[in-house]
């Protein structure tokens, strides 16, 4: 049985037309290849909207800083990237995150809205622009739910009995002087914010007295500020300050115990939930001795 079997002439043996077969066969290859390229770029341009719309949508969309309420640490005109994706799985925002969220109620009331033309609304809509038409705001978390917090004039912002070193405020700016609040404890669902430049930041401070009494609610949250993207000089990230990491900064129930805030705008000292404890423990152990004095092995 023949292996390799030729197809009936030498190799090397060359027909006159096998050169002009070739030749036609290669120009025609290249003009479909040409015209493929046409009739597919609608479809791949399609594929890249698509996808540029499911990133703005469910990862990252891109914010301009419209004001100087978050200076020094973002200025007018800067561009932040801001993480979409977290808040899906659940993630709630935490202390020191810069965050940006949807108006909560009508804080931007008065505000002017920037004209676009059609071809950025068409940017916008897609997630390559920042849109203008979107009532947003960016500060940073201070305080989460069952946090409390407050902040008295000439004194610092105190967290659960901790006072806050802010190397992010402004140069100048004091941490409340302005506005001084609390102690308050921040209902759960709800976030506390402040501006860095405090002393030009309409933050929870300044509408205590509305609907929301200053509180943000998380599902207004649109996501984490994670990267100043643009201009490229200003490139950097945006982590959570070092004062935020404080050992017992998280310690909720020690603060309240302390009477250092309650679930509204006042300080109510040990309250219902701490009688109803002390309470309680008596009868606790009570029960316990009882059934323990009954079950004794033998």
């Amino acid at each position: 049985m023949a292996v390799g079997a030729r197809s009936g002439r030498d190799e090397g043996e060359e027909r006159p037309d096998d050169a002009v077969d070739g030749e036609a066969e290669d120009g025609g290859t290249a003009a479909h290849a040409h015209r493929s390229f046409w009739k597919e770029l609608p479809l791949l341009i399609g594929i890249a909207l698509l996808l540029a719309l499911l990133i703005k949508t469910f990862l990252v969309q891109a914010f301009s800083i419209p004001s100087d309420s978050m200076q020094n640490t973002l200025q007018r005109g800067d561009r932040v990237l801001v993480d979409k994706l977290t808040p899906w799985f659940g993630s709630e925002p935490e202390r020191g995150e810069v965050v940006v969220f949807h108006d909560p109620a009508n804080w931007l009331s008065g505000e002017p809205t920037p004209e676009q033309n059609i071809a950025q609304k068409a940017l916008s809509w897609i997630g390559l622009m920042p849109s203008a038409e979107e009532k947003d705001l960016i500060k940073r978390t201070i305080a989460i739910g069952g946090d409390t917090v407050e902040c008295k004039k000439g004194g610092p912002v105190v967290l659960n009995g901790k006072e806050l070193d802010e190397p992010y405020i402004f140069p100048g700016n004091t941490a409340c002087d302005d506005a001084p609040f609390g102690p308050i404890t921040v209902p759960q669902g709800k976030i506390w914010v402040m501006g860095d430049h405090r002393q030009n930041s309409q933050d929870s401070r300044w509408h205590m007295q509305d609907s929301t009494q200053g509180f943000v609610p998380v599902d207004k949250v649109v996501g984490r500020a994670v990267v100043v993207a643009w201009p490229v000089t200003r490139w950097s990230t945006l982590p959570v300050p070092d004062t935020f990491d404080q050992p017992g900064i998280g310690d909720q129930a020690a603060a309240t115990a302390l009477g250092l805030g309650a679930a509204g705008l006042a300080p109510v000292g040990l309250g219902p939930a701490a009688l109803g404890l002390a309470g309680a423990v008596p009868l606790v152990l009570w029960r316990r001795r009882r059934l323990t004095g009954g079950t004794t092995a033998r």
